[in-house]
């Protein structure tokens, strides 16, 4: 088998002597290239390429959920097609590593490598569904090209601390879980005092032609799968219906108070796969296959945990059987 190892060298959780051990290992049963990435989208280009060649049989990903949303979004680029695209296998080498964790994958290289080989040998795969999200007809994201998303994608309050965490990150500290919760903070104590939310979803109504509308969403998170995230080792479940063989759940709140916040924040830390949080200001939305999120102010995005800027609508798009992925 053909494959191509796409390498993040400034993945978290990597070292140099531990990128050299895993391809040595994957070289042993692969004609395996190795390809370092230079810049943010190369990941991307790398797995465009060898989709295109023709030639590759698997794209290995090493790097954390950044790096597997690019190559994702390298694979598909002429769109879902799990028979001619070559298959994705993932080594997690990130922070948090939602991905492949989802999978059922180990979080750590050497043990995630193991069962990589293991599946490989086995000829283990399965067929997982995608996200896809645009910029919605007729609005200011018009342009916006479409991106795929892997497990989860967010508009609103979740993006907003993303994108601080990058900034943060920029400046040179660490990916750390305390990190993400100081801007958890941070990003609360800034949207504490507003009492409306902007937010409004839109979707095909229960009848042929209508559409159902609602309003006032004060923050939105879109889930592929479940786990939405990890704290430490510790799943948090918004939406613990959510999976890769069915379309996309929606978890959004309509009130943004410190009293509403603090029972729901306690609910996602205690939530399970069995139950997530709950409550009159909770809208949670099940295997959506499409809608737009609109918003009358731009609000941070975020898709797999990057930070694409500010949106006014995006459009989703829940892509069931789209990639073969080795697990």
């Amino acid at each position: 088998m053909r494959a191509l190892l796409v390498v993040n060298p400034a993945a978290t959780t990597t070292s140099a002597r531990t990128r050299e051990v895993l391809t040595h290992a994957l070289a042993s049963d692969l004609k395996l290239e190795v390809a370092e990435t230079q810049y943010r989208g190369h990941a991307r280009d790398l797995a465009r390429e060898a989709a295109e060649g023709g030639e590759t049989d698997l794209v290995v990903a090493l790097g954390g959920d950044g790096t597997v949303n690019e190559v994702v979004n390298g694979l598909l680029t002429t769109g879902p097609d799990p028979d001619s695209h070559p298959r994705l296998a993932v080594v997690p080498g990130g922070s948090t590593n939602v991905f492949a964790r989802a999978l059922g994958l180990p979080n750590d290289v050497v043990e995630a490598t193991g069962a990589l080989l293991d599946a490989l040998r086995d000829r283990s795969e399965r067929t997982v569904g995608l996200g896809l999200a645009a910029g919605t007809p007729g609005s200011p994201d018009e342009g916006v090209p479409a991106r795929w998303f892997t497990f989860c994608a967010g508009f609103g309050f979740d993006a907003g601390v993303v994108g601080r965490v990058e900034q943060q990150r920029e400046r040179g500290k660490r990916s750390t879980h305390a990190l993400y919760v100081r801007q958890v903070v941070r990003q609360f104590m800034g949207e504490a005092n507003r009492r409306r939310g902007t937010i409004t979803l839109e979707r095909p109504g229960g009848e042929p032609g209508t559409t159902e509308v609602i309003e006032n969403l004060t923050m939105s998170i879109i889930c592929n799968t479940a786990p939405w995230s990890y704290l430490g080792n510790r799943p948090i479940y918004p939406s613990p219906e959510a999976s890769f063989d069915t379309a996309l759940d929606l978890f959004a709140l309509d009130k943004f108070s410190v009293p509403a916040v603090t029972r729901y924040a306690s609910q996602l830390l205690a939530s399970t796969p069995d139950r997530g949080p709950r409550g009159k200001h909770v809208l949670s939305l099940h295997d959506l296959t499409d809608f737009t999120l609109h918003s009358q102010v731009p609000l941070p995005f975020q898709m797999d945990g990057d930070h694409l800027g500010l949106r006014t609508s995006v459009t989703f798009t829940g892509v069931r059987r789209a990639l073969r992925v080795i697990v």
